[in-house]
């Protein structure tokens, strides 16, 4: 069977099971047809769908299907070992005080388990400044620099909070977006917050969505920490886990620049069969699995 005579909606169907940067950079060159497919929405709703971005009937008002993806892909907790499992490895210690900081296993001495399965540790605080941060790069995890200036996708930070029943602390959460420089182009610090002695040791998320935030945004500075206010010797401070700052895909509207993930790929000879000739395309790594599977360059 040739591919141009296929029905269009079996065309989408094969298309959907190949990966999207051969899409975007080998298939959409194949023909007008498939470009035309490539860069519509029902390609990549299907791919939405199958890799549960989406619901079978989507909700998400996306202006663009294709760039919804690529940010659902990238959709992940952006803070290294948010829960303690790893030590400290990854975070950087700003403050220090009384005994430092310990990671302890859930729910510890007076306290109550995390209300969702997965967590099992948490960072626990002294008696008297512990604050812990980590600077993400943003285009080291994959968000490109035209999606950062003109799309400005929203940042969701959260973090999760909890006291002892028999001791009061103090928790603060600053996150801040920066530039190239390290400018600061917006920033959220919250109160002081203080939970009182015999408090019910419940967790709560404390959460902020950065948007609209201007072009430049290079890096996000996560900073958080607490105290106990009895001055115990030993960590009867706050204690956090779970940490998670996020781009969120929805409502997105630039495509990704094709240039853009040609950067991230080797460059190599790549051979297209156009109007019955064969034609070298440059700076391809990837190659159409029907191309490379029947469409050979001759010796």
């Amino acid at each position: 069977m040739v591919m141009d005579t296929l029905p269009e909606a079996v065309l989408i169907q094969i298309l959907a099971s190949i990966p999207a940067v051969e899409l975007v950079l080998v298939c959409r060159l194949v023909c007008c047809q498939w470009k035309n497919l490539v860069d519509g929405a029902a390609l990549w709703i299907l791919k939405c769908q199958q890799e549960g971005f989406t619901g079978t009937e989507p909700k998400e008002e996306a202006e663009n299907w294709q760039t919804f993806y690529f940010l659902s892909k990238r959709k992940r907790n952006l803070i290294k070992n948010p829960c303690g499992e790893e030590d400290l490895e990854h975070w950087g210690e700003v403050e220090n005080g009384g005994d430092g900081w310990k990671i302890e296993d859930l729910p510890g001495d007076f306290g109550k388990e995390f209300p969702s399965d997965g967590v099992h540790k948490y960072f626990v605080t002294s008696y008297e400044w512990c604050r812990k941060s980590q600077v993400i790069d943003l285009r080291a995890e994959g968000y490109w620099e035209e999606l950062l200036d003109t799309t400005q996708p929203k940042i969701v930070v959260k973090d999760w909070y909890a006291g002892r029943s028999d001791a009061g602390c103090l928790y603060q959460l600053h996150v801040k977006l920066l530039s190239e420089h390290e400018d600061v182009l917006a920033e959220f610090q919250s109160d002081t917050i203080a939970i009182p002695q015999d408090n019910a040791a419940d967790w709560t998320e404390l959460s902020h969505t950065f948007s609209n935030y201007g072009p430049g945004a290079r890096f996000v500075c996560f900073e958080h920490g607490g105290q106990d206010t009895l001055f115990w010797k030993g960590w009867y401070g706050v204690r956090v886990t779970n940490s998670r700052p996020a781009a969120s895909p929805v409502l997105v509207r630039l495509l990704e620049p094709r240039e853009a993930i040609a950067k991230r790929h080797r460059p190599k000879d790549t051979w297209l069969f156009t109007r019955g000739l064969w034609k070298p395309q440059i700076h391809l790594e990837c190659t159409c699995l029907y191309a490379r599977k029947h469409m050979q360059a001759p010796p």
